[in-house]
């Protein structure tokens, strides 16, 4: 059998096409990637990457050698915890991307109990709004917000994001406060738009319209496409917003936002747990799994059907 370490570093080149980035994800140093590589195409008498000066790339031979190696690390990570019990300490690195907003809003605070829980668990959390390559960046597993498209990933619904409208105090102290849909209409109520590229069309004020959602075209002067400065857009009081309940919460308790027409709410957002295999659920990964699941249970809508995009 080869070398778990050498398979484990070969793997991480492999997945991030650079042994430099591959030894700082890993926490070695570039040499021993180099030397473990080596020594592993050496040990198995083929040449498994194709080296420039510009980029790493797998051969032919590489590829073929990389399929079975995962599948022989996840089968020798399940032989290790085999015998495990849940109350076993997780050790080990985890790399994980998250939404930048469920990130601020509500993961992050509630990190040090999932630390302390598992104080030799290494974490690097990545957050971001864009779609991460979980392959090629060496990510264990993401959680996604909307639909996940790729299916060649291993998807598991955590739930539906439940989803309100929101004014600050200030707006609604100006404006009125709308008590149903025709109000914001007829009492020229203004709204922050977000597109997630500017210059295309913005998506409205979403309500329920029987057993789906319509769209009503209002009014906005300011349109966005982060949703960090969306919400921050309506904190200042620019216009009315639609935002998950999760990040509004905060704003709600210290009063500088208001929950409006919460009978009208828009469609909830479906929150994935994401990995690149099945093979990848590692007892670790499975404990995040689960304590994201946990963490976000008070801001989920389990039946509120997922909307199909973002």
């Amino acid at each position: 059998m080869q070398d778990l370490d050498a398979l484990r570093i070969f793997a991480r080149v492999a997945e991030m096409a650079s042994f430099t980035k591959a030894a700082k994800s890993l926490g070695i140093h570039k040499g021993r990637v180099s030397t473990a590589v080596r020594q592993l195409e050496a040990d198995v008498g083929a040449a498994l990457l194709h080296r420039t000066t510009r980029a790493v790339q797998l051969t032919e031979d590489g590829r073929a050698f990389y399929t079975r190696a995962r599948d022989l690390l996840a089968d020798a990570e399940d032989l290790r915890t085999m015998f495990a019990s849940e109350h076993t300490s997780l050790r080990g690195r985890l790399r994980v991307d998250l939404p930048t907003e469920l990130a601020r809003s509500t993961l992050i605070p509630a990190i040090p109990q999932f630390m302390a829980a598992h104080p030799e668990l290494e974490l690097e959390i990545s957050s971001t709004d864009r779609r991460v390559d979980l392959v090629q960046e060496g990510f264990d597993c993401v959680v996604r917000i909307g639909p996940v498209v790729d299916e060649t990933l291993i998807a598991r619904p955590i739930g539906a994001l439940r989803m309100v409208n929101a004014a600050s105090a200030a707006y609604l102290a100006r404006r009125g406060t709308p008590r149903t849909l025709e109000d914001l209409v007829s009492q020229g109520h203004a709204i922050v738009h977000y597109t997630p590229t500017l210059g295309s069309k913005p998506f409205g004020w979403e309500y329920p319209d029987g057993d789906s959602y319509s769209s009503l075209a209002l009014p906005g002067a300011l349109g966005v496409n982060s949703v960090q400065t969306y919400h921050a857009a309506g904190v200042a009081g620019v216009g009315l917003v639609q935002a998950g309940l999760a990040a509004m919460s905060p704003y709600f308790e210290s009063g500088e936002m208001v929950q409006i027409l919460p009978d009208l709410p828009p469609e909830p957002l479906q929150v994935w747990f994401v990995v690149a295999h099945r093979r990848n659920m590692s007892r670790r990964v499975r404990a995040l799994m689960s304590w994201i699941e946990a963490t976000m249970a008070p801001y989920l809508d389990g039946s509120s059907s997922p909307r199909a995009s973002m």
